[in-house]
């Protein structure tokens, strides 16, 4: 089935090919002209990626374990360990798989796979299902279990349920509240000990683990959880300077150290505070370097599961960029510039969120989807 990404102005059309995530092999049909603008989620393609989610979050196979076995009775199949989140190859993956589920409802209610989503969440997001979510976090060993990109995702899942006036939904926010309590609750035992900040561009990353907890605490108005965030994001990161930008990326990064962390410090700083912040951070930006970081990443196999973390740093680079733009004053020269490279980057990798290959397939769209709602 073929699915057409619209665009507004001057931008070219795009044709993409759902692949009910599997793996044969299959490449995109893309046609384009030289002009470029601004990419736009429509209802055909929000239909796509729904698609590719509701594949996915039921599918126990092919599947990464993040499991620490206590004894032998724990040799369990993921569906028995994670009745919620077993599916799209990891616990994460198959969150914010949710999470897009969710988001693409509220844009678009008349979706035509609305129902089979509601009923996709209804099953998964159950209340028996949560509590042995919770039961497992509690267990012997489980300390640092996807911490802290997991758990970032569990939260904006819950703050998505939050914002968002549905019956259904209420339900479900309610079913996940003990596990997004349980998961703020590690927030605020981990971040007091944690001296140091992550900065690698994968799961672990500190901006990216507190940047999306601090959307569930505004929310929700946890403020405890709030404001030990920006405490510790201003401890992490207040003095940086200088980033080595120009290192970007390693191999097989999905995250940008530099751009994460600035997306972060937009966040808890006021925007003269932050333009002068970013202006230390990132110095080159408003003469357009590092190139490297300005310019999107190429990606060589699609079919390698790590190489193809490289389409998702393009995304993230993207929303990041868009995020900080909006933030600096017009007169900042790296305003028009970050813009423009958030479209270039989008445009680099939204023509092969579905490939055919469930490497990327599982987890790019939502990374897609986050991207577009930042335009």
């Amino acid at each position: 089935m073929k699915t057409f990404l619209k665009f507004s102005i001057l931008f070219f059309p795009l044709v993409l090919f759902v692949s009910s995530c599997n793996n044969s092999k299959k490449e995109p049909t893309i046609e384009m002209n030289e002009l470029t603008a601004i990419p736009e989620l429509t209802m055909e393609t929000a239909s796509n990626f729904a698609n590719i989610a509701l594949n996915c979050i039921q599918r126990e196979y092919p599947n990464k374990l993040s499991h620490v076995m206590n004894d032998s009775t724990e040799v369990q199949s993921p569906k028995e360990l994670h009745p919620c989140f077993y599916g799209c190859f990891d616990w994460h993956s198959s969150v914010h798989g949710h999470w897009m589920l969710v988001k693409l409802l509220k844009i678009f209610p008349d979706l035509p796979e609305s129902q089979n989503i509601r009923s996709a969440l209804s099953k998964n997001l159950s209340k028996k299902n949560i509590q042995k979510e919770v039961n497992y976090l509690y267990q012997s060993n489980r300390a640092s279990f996807e911490r802290t990109y997991g758990w970032s995702w569990l939260l904006k899942l819950a703050a998505e349920l939050y914002a968002w006036d549905d019956s259904q939904a209420n339900q479900w926010l309610e079913n996940l509240q003990p596990l997004a309590n349980a998961i703020e609750e590690r927030y605020l035992d981990f971040l007091p000990k944690q001296e140091f900040p992550i900065r690698r561009g994968v799961h672990p990353n500190t901006a990216f683990g507190i940047s999306f907890a601090l959307d569930y605490a505004n929310v929700a108005e946890r403020e405890e959880l709030k404001d030990i965030l920006i405490s510790r994001a201003k401890d992490y990161y207040m003095e940086d300077k200088n980033s080595a930008a120009s290192w970007e990326p390693d191999g097989d990064d999905f995250l940008s150290p530099s751009l994460m962390e600035a997306d972060l410090m937009s966040r808890v700083l006021d925007k003269k505070s932050f333009n002068t912040w970013f202006n230390k951070f990132l110095p080159g930006v408003n003469m357009g370097k590092p190139d490297n970081l300005l310019h999107p990443v190429s990606v060589s196999d699609r079919s390698d599961p790590k190489i193809v973390h490289l389409d998702g740093l393009n995304l993230s680079r993207a929303w990041c960029m868009f995020r900080i733009s909006k933030v600096l004053p017009d007169n900042n020269p790296a305003k028009p510039l970050l813009y423009q490279s958030a479209i270039e980057h989008a445009n680099a990798t939204l023509p092969f969120i579905t490939t055919g290959n469930y490497e990327g397939e599982h987890w790019l769209a939502s990374f897609a989807v986050y991207m577009l709602n930042q335009l």
